[in-house]
């Protein structure tokens, strides 16, 4: 069976489920770290997992939107999460409970997936 890791140099996934279950899942492997030890950054990472997972899921239940304001509205909800994430990112590295190229790393990710967010969004609009 194939890893489901990221290799240091790779690119993200394309496709905006692949890429936000792969930011979910990389999410739920820094929030399991930061499990690990005691206090706040146990605290802010709860916040980070329920926030950065959720980004994904209402990217997929916006596939099966029934009208195009639904799947507005799902992909509105997808990049309000992604600006939640990336703020405990932010204050995870600024607190010093993360440290390291992962939460960069992410921190970029989530940034990205705004933008991206913000672009179908804006898509969608035209069309509808």
């Amino acid at each position: 069976m194939k890893s489901e890791g990221r290799s240091e140099n790779a690119s993200p996934p394309r496709d905006i489920c692949q890429r936000t279950f792969q930011f979910a899942l990389d999410i739920v492997r820094l929030c399991q770290q930061l499990q690990q030890h005691q206090g706040v950054g146990r605290t802010l990472g709860r916040q980070l997992l329920r926030s950065g997972t959720s980004v994904g899921a209402n990217v997929e239940e916006a596939q099966g939107g029934q009208s195009s304001a639904d799947f507005i509205s799902k992909y509105a909800i997808a990049r309000k999460e992604a600006r939640e994430a990336l703020y405990w990112l932010r204050l995870l590295r600024a607190a010093g409970c993360a440290e390291g190229e992962e939460p960069e790393r992410l921190g970029d990710e989530a940034d990205q997936l705004v933008s991206i967010l913000t672009a179908i969004i804006k898509k969608a609009e035209r069309k509808a």
